[in-house]
């Protein structure tokens, strides 16, 4: 018996409000640079690289560009790179964050100003020097300040006793998860392992000229107990881009459309600020925001999980896929481990999920390549493609807030 968290109604709300974006969007462009340890480039010159990608597979020119969303983390500004693009007119702007759980919210950024009529086509983009410039993976100390510290972000009640990065809580979590559920370390890998197996296949990936076995996997350097170096995200350089426009016009285009059937966005109570630390003070702290945000994304599509053909969840740390796993009712509580351990997330099991290597084996440019992988599933043209598949499941970061949408072939 599954016992899933997705089953209760979701919180506030009219029917009509839940069903009047449906199916209104679509992704019409996609483009993305390469990934890389050391780009050498500014991340302005990134952005640039995969947005006009982005836009000319679209069959548009920049001049037809009057909306551009970014992550609140990119150093590239919305001026900046309409300027750098010649986008001569922008009627509208937004920046959504943070962090990992902005790339789905950017999404339905561009969506809620298309459907309002504040814009007609929008780009949306991440770029970042992961790895050659500022490394969100490091440790972080009680002085630094910024988006993701200080001021009031409630870093202070961990970084002074030594918890100074994501993967260290992550790692206290999946031990939980561990305790709670009997996880084991083979059934993280088994994740790891999978996601490689996508990389392998994808020429663009950072690490797809290496395989990995379970071997491999359980001997590598442990990191944060239970979490060993195959369970952590790359650190990448690059810049992933998409175009957004109404599916009326999406039809004429270029390209075959990747539709939006439903966004959402959502958090816990009391979420709090921060890295990821402000998860460990809550009463529950196993409860994610990604139970709401599914309830509320299923219902907005008028689907459920078995509607799901493939999916490219978040995956910062192994441990992040398991309990989305769970969270959007692949399988019932505590029953991740099983569920990834079964193959059912193999390319030809009943959930196959990041198909191109996701952060753990393609590159961690913050959840953008999710998006871009998942209208390739969409088009069919993907490195790993999922015969037949209609129907495509993105997720952005958690535990703080998170977003997530879900694709379909128009």
């Amino acid at each position: 018996m599954i016992v899933s968290r997705i089953v209760a109604r979701a919180p506030g709300g009219s029917p009509m409000a839940e069903l009047q974006h449906r199916d209104m969007c679509a992704v019409v462009g996609i483009g993305q640079t390469e990934f890389s340890k050391n780009s050498g480039r500014s991340v302005l010159s990134l952005a640039t690289e995969a947005s006009t990608k982005a836009i000319a597979d679209a069959g548009l020119t920049p001049q037809d560009i009057d909306g551009i969303v970014r992550c609140d983390f990119d150093v590239v500004t919305h001026a900046e790179l309409a300027t750098a693009i010649g986008a001569p007119n922008l009627t509208y702007w937004s920046a959504l964050g943070p962090g990992g759980s902005a790339p789905c919210s950017m999404m339905a950024s561009a969506v809620a100003a298309i459907v309002s009529g504040q814009a007609n086509a929008v780009l949306v983009y991440r770029s970042m020097n992961g790895r050659s410039g500022f490394r969100l993976g490091k440790g972080r100390n009680q002085n630094d300040v910024g988006p993701i510290g200080g001021n009031g972000s409630y870093e202070e009640f961990f970084v002074p006793y030594g918890l100074v990065s994501p993967g260290q809580v992550w790692a206290m979590l999946a031990q939980r998860h561990m305790y709670l559920y009997g996880t084991t370390k083979e059934q993280l890998g088994a994740i790891a392992l999978t996601v490689r197996e996508r990389a392998n296949a994808n020429p663009n990936a950072q690490l797809g000229h290496k395989t990995l076995t379970m071997d491999e996997y359980l001997s590598a350097p442990m990191i944060s107990t239970p979490l060993g170096l195959y369970d952590y995200c790359l650190e990448t350089d690059g810049a992933c881009a998409v175009v957004v426009t109404s599916t009326e016009r999406a039809r004429d285009l270029a390209k075959p459309p990747a539709i939006i059937s439903a966004v959402s966005m959502g958090s816990v109570p009391s979420p709090q600020g921060g890295m990821a630390g402000p998860t460990l003070m809550r009463p529950d702290p196993m409860l994610f925001p990604s139970t709401s945000v599914a309830r509320t994304l299923y219902k907005r599509a008028g689907m459920g999980p078995s509607d799901i053909d493939v999916a490219q969840f978040y995956d910062c740390f192994t441990i992040t896929v398991l309990v989305q796993l769970e969270d959007y009712g692949f399988c019932g509580v505590g029953e991740g481990g099983p569920f990834a351990e079964s193959g059912a997330i193999g390319k030809g099991g009943s959930l196959p999920i990041n198909t191109s290597g996701g952060n753990l084996s393609e590159g961690y440019i913050h959840g953008m390549s999710h998006i871009v992988e998942g209208v390739r599933q969409i088009r069919g043209d993907s490195t790993s493609q999922v015969p037949g598949a209609e129907t495509c499941l993105v997720t952005s970061g958690l535990p703080i807030i998170t977003s997530a949408m879900i694709l379909r072939r128009g």
